[in-house]
């Protein structure tokens, strides 16, 4: 039964990557809100723990790893101070249900504050003002099918409005992690394939104008602009990671991840993280395009900051039985103010 589940969850991910791989690579894409990562602990190290990122932060990097964590569920709550005034908060809450499984829930709400109405009379703007809705909805389903080899999916829903147009897909992210590879303790390998879905245009009342039609004896009417409608930024990440126990109260862990974006240059990422008695984490990484180029995970196929991410993070488990941690991580900016990501982790 785990054989016959494992090769499906390898089929499902060689599908969808091979999905990803067939089509256009570049282009415009669609909801580029998906590709802004959430969470402090994992965008330290620039996202390049795929194969070994577990519980509820598992949802964004590799849905695999929602099953791979010790505790039998956990909750997460991350705000990210973004670009231009924009910020992004995310909550998660999942659970192990014995032998079927871990779900989890996942929603991703993006601020991006008021935008002044302008029209072709207006350009300045007419008094008015819109609020852009950016939302992302998620359910995860992940099951460990040995003790080292782990699967998952997520589907989510994402919902973008603004003025009175609007538009909706949905997507879904496949993912296997691998631990202990080739009998080489600490060594693991992760793969995911995200955003592989529905394409998204915009309808709404806000698409219609006023014209008239020349020598047709139609007086003045509304007509639809057809907006065109764009793929999501479908992804496919390959990651290996190895741990390496310094002794009995310290660790040291090194991971490489290298992504393939469907509308963008392909990345690399590397991390590094230290940890003192599970309870104390140092964390940093570093992103970098197949150009060459600095890049960051943080801003999709965008260069808008240095590459380098920092963090830290302390769990208050060990020291005080409380299953409470606080992750933090810090991401420099190019043109824009560095970004700071909080999370408060609840394991139970």
């Amino acid at each position: 039964m785990k054989k016959s589940l494992l090769v499906i969850g390898l089929a499902l991910t060689a599908f969808a990557a091979s999905t990803v791989f067939a089509q256009d690579r570049a282009g415009t894409n669609a909801a580029p809100e998906l590709q802004i990562p959430v969470g402090a602990k994992y965008t330290a190290t620039a996202g390049a723990d795929n194969a070994f990122v577990t519980g509820v932060d598992a949802i964004y990097w590799n849905p695999a790893g929602l099953d791979m964590e010790k505790s039998v569920g956990g909750a997460l709550f991350s705000y990210r101070q973004y670009i231009a005034g924009m910020s992004i908060s995310y909550l998660a809450v999942g659970s192990r249900f014995g032998n079927f499984g871990s779900l989890a829930l996942s929603l991703r709400s993006f601020n991006i504050g008021t935008i002044d109405v302008t029209t072709e009379n207006q350009p300045d703007g007419n008094g008015q003002q819109i609020k852009p809705t950016f939302f992302i909805g998620g359910l995860t389903y992940s099951r460990k099918l040995t003790d080292r080899i782990s699967v998952g999916a997520t589907a989510n829903l994402i919902e973008e409005s603004f003025g009175n147009v609007s538009a909706s897909a949905v997507g879904f992210d496949f993912g296997v992690q691998y631990e202990d590879l080739v009998g080489i303790p600490g060594l693991g390998l992760g793969v995911a394939v995200k955003n592989v879905g529905t394409e998204m245009q915009y309808h709404g009342s806000g698409m219609y104008v006023q014209a008239t039609i020349p020598n047709a004896g139609i007086g003045l009417s509304y007509y639809e602009v057809q907006a065109a409608s764009f793929q999501l930024p479908s992804t496919i990440d390959i990651g290996l990671g190895y741990k390496k126990p310094l002794d009995a109260n310290n660790s040291l862990q090194v991971m490489g991840d290298f992504e393939n974006n469907n509308f963008g240059i392909d990345e690399y990422r590397g991390g590094v993280e230290y940890d003192y008695m599970n309870s104390f984490a140092i964390r940093a990484g570093y992103l970098f395009s197949q150009t060459g180029a600095a890049l960051s995970s943080n801003a999709g196929t965008v260069a808008l900051d240095e590459g380098w991410s920092f963090g830290a993070g302390i769990d208050l488990k060990k020291m005080t039985g409380l299953g409470l941690a606080f992750d933090y991580a810090y991401v420099p900016e190019r043109y824009f103010g560095a970004n700071s990501l909080f999370d408060i982790h609840i394991a139970f």
